[in-house]
């Protein structure tokens, strides 16, 4: 049996935090594709979007107003049922776009429902992709997946895969054949075939959690 076996379709929304805007070349775009390509063998939909390519504010709420556009790639995440993260490494860390993507994040934690404050990422499934050609992918990767946990996202086991080549500075993905390197490819599969199998479970049995019911009681504890 597979895991799409009498299960609906799935969708994954891959955010590509390159620095690059399109059409430039992206290492991390090539890495995606790797993935993407697993996802659509297993009957998920797939999404890129380069956030670059999006005029986004600084900030931390849902909408920035004016010409803020993180509106638009949080509909986007929003109708998708899985977030892939995806982010070159620069000094070590995930790039500013990533960080970014992080901060304007945090704007879903005030949109909890009106029935048990769930946030609307509640019952999605989270992974972190992350490429480079020097060390600082597992830094990277548990940055980015404490956001995702807090707000409100659920990772499966092996919920990440990164590719850093030899260490010290070299060739990145694209150049050093990134696609042929067997641990990134494992890491890559169990990623995305636990999120697949965590999705399926959170469609058929969503999360019960009362928030707002635990906010009292959280209250109630700490007078």
């Amino acid at each position: 049996m597979s895991v799409t076996d009498s299960t609906p379709q799935l969708k994954a929304l891959f955010l590509n935090c390159t620095l690059k805007q399109s059409p430039a070349t992206s290492n991390t775009d090539t890495f995606i594709d790797v993935a993407s390509k697993v996802f659509n063998d297993l009957e998920v939909e797939t999404e890129t979007i380069r956030v670059v390519d999006y005029h986004v504010s600084f900030g931390n709420t849902s909408d920035e107003k004016g010409e803020d556009e993180w509106p638009k790639i949080l509909q986007r995440i929003k109708a998708a049922d899985m977030l892939i993260i995806a982010t070159p490494i620069w000094r070590g860390d995930r790039s500013s776009i990533a960080k970014m993507v992080g901060e304007r994040l945090d704007g879903i934690m005030s949109e909890g429902n009106k029935k048990n404050g769930q946030y609307p990422t509640f019952n999605k499934v989270a992974g972190v992709m992350v490429d480079g050609n020097e060390d600082g992918a597992k830094k990277a990767s548990a940055s980015i997946m404490l956001d995702l946990s807090e707000q409100g996202f659920t990772l499966p086991v092996n919920a990440f895969t990164y590719y850093v080549g030899d260490a010290g500075p070299g060739p990145s993905y694209i150049e050093a054949g990134g696609d042929k390197h067997f641990f990134t490819n494992n890491m890559a599969l169990l990623m995305v075939h636990n999120m697949v199998q965590l999705a399926q479970t959170l469609k058929a049995n969503p999360y019960r959690t009362d928030v707002i019911a635990i906010g009292e009681k959280a209250k109630q504890m700490s007078d």
